[in-house]
């Protein structure tokens, strides 16, 4: 039998369509199930192997679903705002628009030629009016609740892309989308209150289905820790400045403190004998990149104020330095330096001649620093005690002083999300000379991005050549006012839609708190690690500030969470154009179908690892489903049955049950390689049986089980088949096959025979065979293993395993 994928692909594809089977029934929303994979960016020409590999198998997974009787929530859209799609645009020399909307059109088709069972009515994009005049609706709505707002702030600038990165867009000192150097740059800037939410994001985690490792990352970018906040005077003025420190056991060796070369106070304090050297340093700091300036290989420099600090624990004056290892945007932009225990500090000191006073006992400072716990010496009233009272001491008496206080602090930072392009959501905002700054109305939004807006980056925002754009009425006041010309970050886009997908089309609010609430959180997100410490978190954190809105009751947007892993290409590297080594899907869609490749893709990788990519993988799967064909077509030729249920009878329906029972737990745990063999084993089973001639009546309910446990893997090829044994619904209407326990209590065991415990022969046995029967059978199994030798001693576990001792 002959089967044309073309051609099945496309009808069944449209007869899902026509028959509803992909869409979402809110009627039987008490077994829903809301599965989603992170949207895509449609940045380039068509949907390249990533993509099928997340898509492809995650919808395999809610295909299983669907059959388990869960009324499956699937919808898709498309992250279009944002440098990605932005890039394209300018490499094509095309408006972002209509790049955007072709590659939109184009994955569209090829998720549907994948056989997604997606529900298209639920559809978004991120760029359409329709969706972002509600992400403008929301950042209003932050504003309201005073989560948002503007300041001056040094931002990290990608020089090539012409804007403004965050700090999880600069990883490296390099921008994420094009490779270049980023540098520091001081502008006015909008920021969400993330942090205001840090503790809560923290505990959040305990609660979720995810991964221990994408868990311990956010709470390590999280970043909590407990100390001490202190105030230290200027020797000889009235200016202060506050440090937090972890470690105030440490106090008593405090030697010099540090300020960022950004802090308020440098100039104020700086002498003029210092100045020179100070505005060079300022000047010079500007070009390090934050990623720079926190590593720990990289050599340490500063300049001296000529300012002194009293250390307020013991009246010394200590000298105030600038460097830019210290961040104004972290903590207070200022550190108290105990060179004798912190390893930065120490070779800062050792570089310029600073004083090293050992306060805990462990180690030798004339070599290094030494971080751990110990007694504490040379510390006055901490004299003696070990670290952890040290700190609860010292923090009392600064508290009694008034110049500390315990402190919780986090290495979380406020979300930075303006952006100087043009391709984004524009920040719904006003400046009036009279009212200040302002929202835009609401019955106004959305705020609508111009078309006529020369958008090469050209180091200022584009929306600000426009006039027309700018200019706009004070919604308070009714004067003359201008409007924000920076766009929002993307990841404000991607931070909601998986509420916009309950309700796309609604024009009235972005979502129905009913829905919200019967419907999130996601009962399974499938997506990428490179987004753990940016859209998961950012999504967390607008999730719960809606909440605090007042829109919904849910506290986080994704319940269970799986990363796939990454295919490489068949060098084993990273697929790459530069290297030749990239893999097209649509060559092999062409030439096998979209259920081979996509079958292909389950049974020849770890879903969470991934691994190279295979030729002659995808070639072996397509010669497994001709054998799955054939044994198909031999199994419905069968003219008449019988009832025999012999032995072969019974272990065929064995292989059935086993199957059913294992790939159950196979697909809901994502092991869809150990899933696709034990389809293999079943077809092997089920063809052997049909070569002995036996006609008994089980071919007729493994043949059906079989395709229906394919179908998850072939929605195509098992929707044909299934039609074929006479059914007139879908497949996926059907319900998912269980396992007949009793089947699995065989007459029979295999049991491993070892020789000096490597395993020779399996033997089958009675199951109620004494041992001596079974050291019989298995020593005529293993004669060539043991002629000549003498058996020593035969251990065997009931049931299990037998090893013969020879020598």
């Amino acid at each position: 039998m002959e089967i044309n994928y073309s051609e099945i692909e496309k009808k069944w594809q449209k007869k899902w369509e026509e028959n509803g089977v992909n869409s979402f029934n809110p009627k039987n929303i008490d077994r829903k199930l809301y599965c989603m994979e992170m949207f895509s960016y449609p940045s380039g020409a068509n949907l390249h192997l990533g993509h099928w590999f997340n898509f492809g198998l995650s919808d395999s997974w809610a295909r299983f679903k669907k059959m388990q009787g869960y009324e499956v929530f699937h919808p898709m859209g498309f992250d279009a705002f944002g440098l990605p799609a932005e890039n394209y645009a300018i490499k094509t020399n095309t408006h972002p628009r209509i790049r955007t909307y072709e590659s939109i059109e184009t994955m569209r088709r090829q998720l549907k030629e994948m056989g997604g069972m997606i529900d298209w009515d639920h559809e978004v994009v991120t760029c359409d009016p329709s969706y972002y005049k509600w992400t403008q609706w929301i950042f209003i709505q932050l504003y309201k609740k005073g989560l948002a707002y503007k300041k001056k702030a040094p931002v990290n600038w990608c020089n090539s892309c012409q804007t403004v990165l965050a700090n999880e867009q600069a990883a490296g000192g390099v921008c994420e989308r094009c490779g270049s150097p980023v540098i520091q740059k001081s502008m006015n800037q909008w920021f969400l209150k993330i942090t205001d939410y840090a503790e809560e994001l923290l505990e959040g985690l305990d609660k979720l289905d995810w991964p221990e490792a994408t868990k311990i990352q956010q709470r390590n970018w999280i970043g909590r820790s407990e100390g001490a906040q202190v105030t230290f005077q200027v020797a000889d003025s009235d200016k202060s400045f506050d440090i937090y420190t972890t470690r105030p056991d440490t106090l008593y060796g405090a030697t010099y403190v540090v300020l960022a070369p950004e802090h308020d106070l440098v100039r104020e304090i700086t002498t003029e004998q210092q100045r020179g050297a100070v505005e060079a340093y300022i000047e010079a700091a500007a070009y390090a990149t934050e990623i720079d300036r926190q590593s720990t290989e990289r050599e340490k420099t500063g300049v001296f104020t000529g300012a002194y600090a009293v250390n307020p624990v013991n009246g010394k004056k200590i000298p105030i330095w600038i460097s830019d290892y210290v961040l104004v945007s972290y903590g207070t932009g200022a550190i108290m330096a105990v060179p004798a225990h912190d390893t930065r500090d120490y070779a800062f000191a050792k570089k310029f001649g600073l004083d090293i006073i050992e306060v805990i006992e462990g180690g030798d400072i004339s070599k290094e620093a030494y971080t751990g716990d110990g007694k504490l010496i040379n510390s006055d009233v901490l004299n003696g005690l070990g670290s952890k009272e040290a700190m609860r001491k010292i923090i009392d008496i600064l508290e009694e002083k008034g110049v500390g206080t315990r402190k919780v602090t986090y290495k979380l930072r406020d979300w930075l999300i303006s952006r100087q392009r043009y391709w984004g959501a524009p920040i719904p905002m006003i400046y009036c000379d009279h009212c200040g700054i302002v929202p835009e109305k609401e019955e106004y939004l959305p705020v609508l991005l111009p078309d006529n807006v020369e958008f090469h980056p050209n180091g200022q925002s584009p929306l600000a050549l426009s006039e027309e754009f700018k200019t706009c009425t004070c919604p308070v006041c009714g004067g003359k006012a201008t409007r924000e010309v920076d766009t929002m970050d993307t990841f404000m886009c991607s931070s909601w839609y998986e509420l916009r997908y309950l309700d796309p089309k609604n024009d009235k609010e972005p979502f129905s708190r009913e829905m919200v609430n019967k419907m999130l959180p996601v009962d399974k997100y499938v997506g990428g690690k490179e987004h753990i410490c940016l859209h998961l978190i950012y999504s967390r954190f607008i999730t719960k500030a809606l909440r605090d809105c007042g829109f919904f009751d849910i506290d986080e947007p994704f319940q269970s969470l799986v990363h796939q892993g990454t295919i490489l290409g068949p060098d084993g590297y990273k697929m790459s154009k530069s290297r030749g080594n990239t893999v097209s899907p649509d060559k092999y869609i062409s030439m096998y179908g979209s259920d081979v490749f996509r079958t292909y893709l389950m049974f020849g990788f770890n879903y969470t690892d991934g691994g190279p990519w295979s030729d002659d993988g995808v070639k072996a799967m397509s010669k497994f489903f001709k054998k799955f064909v054939n044994t198909f077509e031999k199994a419905i030729n069968v003219k008449e049955y019988t009832d025999l249920m012999d032995a072969p009878e019974k272990e065929l329906l064995y292989t059935l049950n086993h199957t059913i029972k294992f790939n159950t737990m196979n697909l809901q745990n994502f092991q869809f390689n150990t899933a696709v063999s034990r389809l293999m084993v079943l077809t092997d089973a089920l063809n052997n049986y049909l070569q002995t001639g036996r006609n008994s009546s089980i071919i007729k309910e493994v043949t059906s089980s079989l395709v229906q446990l394919f179908a998850p893997a072939a929605p195509h090829l098992a929707e044909e088949l299934w039609s074929m044994l006479g059914n007139t619904d879908s497949i996926f209407r059907s319900s998912w096959p269980v396992c007949d326990e009793n089947a699995l209590i065989v007459d029979t065991l295999e049991i491993p025979v070892q020789v000096n415990g490597k395993v020779r022969a399996v033997v089958k046995v009675a199951r109620e065979a004494e041992k001596e029967e079974v050291i019989d059978t298995a020593a005529k199994a293993i004669t060539k293993y043991t002629d000549g030798k003498t058996v020593t001693k035969t251990i065997y576990v009931p049931g299990k395993i037998l090893n013969f001792i020879v020598k």
